[in-house]
């Protein structure tokens, strides 16, 4: 392992982090101004708080749903000597096509819809982005090389974000509505996400991949059935996987429904967006940091600490009421979100066959964003049974508390099988 203060990235590892910054502008874009658009539609089309919360909270899990169902196949189509690049293009291809789409729906169910396909688009790039870790960058530094990529990945996306939010706030004074500086803001991140895309698609090459055969994509769904049904004898990876499933959940969740959760308890809605943009600044240096622990500790032990503050978070948020709460909130998620989702990537890539790394990190998204089906339907129905937003939001701390458990018995395993 290099010492921290000497790591070096290559040109290949930048390109790769690059993408980071490209694709979390739309992250931060549907963490914040995505469902301020999507509420402005809603009260036109007659939806109350709650229902508004609970249809976005539908179309998150369509979204997963639909990722789950075709990240593995499309996963190991890509480990497929030459296809990886080209799937790789096409899902960013959807998702900022239909980035610059949404603009253009008027009413709040077109709006969904488009919405569904752009993020599935975007989840869909990177099954394949992830997977590329094994071609990049070698096993010791990919804790590192990870971490660099999801802290620059926050602080490169609020640079659109900046910008998008001052046309958004700043719509009267410059002669435009707000509707139109929506509009704007997703042209740009658009843009944004073209533009950091372009360096990877010019120099990546897949080094580690299957020879092309007769039928590829039928020899495809032939191997990612043997995986599955061989998958419960790989215990460490079997183990992970089903922990991964259960907190990565959870902060996905939060992610995705943070803006939507403040909105509908009825905070201000610049307070909020400020204090998202405060986790994005919040977890650049974190993530930095995680990278660095990564090179004294390793991830086994990391990562743990991550799903346990995120239990915390989510307690907190059970009783969050003020907007000072949500600043607190918001500054603790930063500190964690980067080293828990970063630290799961490469603790990943460093216990499955790099040859089979599309395939696998196939079941990773699955598991990942897939799982987020159903933190959000947890999120949804409870708040529709209860009528309150928080009772959803608090019970996601079951969901970490069961992910921290299966996380140490996958480290079990990984020890058991060392000795």
């Amino acid at each position: 392992m290099e010492k921290s203060g000497k790591f070096r990235l290559t040109s290949l590892e930048r390109n790769w982090i690059l993408y980071d910054v490209g694709n979390s502008a739309f992250v931060l874009m549907v963490a914040t101004l995505i469902p301020i658009f999507f509420n402005a539609l809603a009260e036109s089309g007659g939806l109350t708080s709650v229902e508004y919360l609970a249809y976005w909270g539908y179309a998150s899990s369509v979204v997963t749903i639909i990722t789950a169902i075709l990240s593995p196949i499309l996963g190991t189509v890509a480990d497929t000597r030459g296809f990886k690049k080209p799937i790789f293009m096409l899902c960013v291809g959807v998702g900022i096509v239909g980035c610059c789409a949404m603009g253009a729906a008027s009413a709040w169910l077109p709006f969904l819809v488009i919405f569904v396909i752009a993020k599935v688009g975007f989840s869909g790039s990177l099954v394949f982005y992830d997977s590329m870790l094994s071609d990049v960058t070698t096993p010791e530094r990919m804790d590192e090389v990870s971490s660099r990529g999801y802290a620059w990945g926050y602080i490169g996306s609020c640079v659109p974000f900046v910008v998008c939010l001052g046309l958004v706030l700043g719509a009267g004074s410059i002669g435009i509505s707000q509707m139109t500086a929506l509009n704007l803001a997703l042209l740009l991140t658009a843009a944004w996400w073209l533009l950091t895309t372009l360096p990877l698609l010019k120099s990546y090459k897949q080094l580690y991949y299957v020879e092309v055969e007769k039928h590829a994509v039928r020899q495809s769904f032939a191997r990612i059935g043997h995986t599955l049904r061989h998958l419960p004898e790989d215990k460490q990876v079997f183990w992970f996987l089903l922990a991964f499933f259960c907190y990565i959940d959870g902060v996905y969740t939060i992610i995705d429904m943070a803006t939507a959760y403040g909105t509908a308890l009825g905070l201000d809605t610049t307070g909020l967006l400020l204090a998202l943009l405060v986790t994005q600044i919040v977890a650049f240096p974190s993530a930095l940091i995680f990278g660095r622990l990564s090179n004294k500790y390793p991830s086994a032990k990391l990562i743990p600490v991550c799903i346990a503050a995120y239990a915390g978070i989510a307690v907190f948020a059970f009783f969050l009421t003020q907007q000072w709460q949500f600043w607190v909130l918001a500054f603790v998620v930063g500190m964690f979100q980067g080293g828990v989702q970063a630290l799961s990537r490469s603790h990943f890539a460093k216990i499955i066959p790099p040859e089979k790394s599309g395939e696998y990190f196939g079941l990773f998204d699955i598991c990942g964003k897939g799982a987020s089906f159903l933190g959000t339907m947890i999120v949804s129905v409870g708040s529709q049974l209860t009528g309150s937003a928080n009772v959803g939001i608090g019970m996601l701390a079951l969901l970490f508390a069961v992910g921290f458990v299966l996380f140490r018995v996958s480290c079990r395993t990984e020890n058991a099988k060392q000795v």
